[in-house]
């Protein structure tokens, strides 16, 4: 339950990101939501015209957080590596999966034009971002030059989203560590002979 000090509106946002990444868009009933949300039923309408427009709000939010989490740590100091490896070794629920890759998994947001529109936005962002600094760090010869900066960002991107998945299949955090340390390893910094 949330505190009185939080609105009605928040409430219900909150909410409905916790039960989206728990039990997907089916499994989060609007009873659920206003349930979590403890409000009445006139409540999500006041704020909402549906299910699928709080669904959408949640979404957004959830994906703004990520973003903005994941622009910190990849804009912090350090050299190109340094900061790939922070953002692979951030912290994070490793076993509950991402908050925005979970919902790819989701078959009613992926049919969705609406739903799907802020996830698809914010892996393209943490990609574009990463290739940026991939091909920062081939220019400071950090990496190879033979690197491809867009490559590089989807394989980053694939063994964050990947390790999730073995992860929650292997019930420990131990095969996501495994593919974080493994990438780092495959990363590490050119060193001219």
């Amino acid at each position: 339950m949330y505190t009185g000090r939080m609105s009605t509106e928040e409430r219900l946002i909150r909410s409905t990101r916790e039960l989206l990444w728990e039990r997907g868009y089916v499994g989060t009933s609007p009873r659920a939501i206003l349930e979590r949300a403890g409000v009445g039923q006139g409540s999500m309408y006041h704020h909402f015209k549906g299910k699928p427009d709080l669904a959408l709000a949640a979404i957004r939010r959830t994906a703004e957080e990520l973003r903005a989490e994941v622009e910190a740590v990849l804009t912090g100091p350090g050299t190109p590596y340094e900061r790939i490896e922070g953002y692979l070794r951030r912290e994070r629920d490793v076993l509950r999966g991402c908050p925005v890759g979970r919902l790819t998994m989701d078959p009613d947001i992926v049919a969705s034009d609406a739903l799907r529109a802020p996830v698809d936005e914010t892996l393209d962002a943490i990609r574009e971002r990463l290739a940026g600094i991939v091909e920062e760090g081939k220019e400071q010869g950090e990496f190879p030059s033979s690197l491809d900066g867009e490559e590089i960002a989807a394989a980053i991107l694939a063994t964050v989203q990947g390790g999730y998945v073995l992860a929650r299949a292997s019930g420990s955090p131990g095969a996501f560590d495994a593919g974080v340390r493994g990438l780092l390893a495959l990363l590490a910094p050119h060193r001219p002979a």
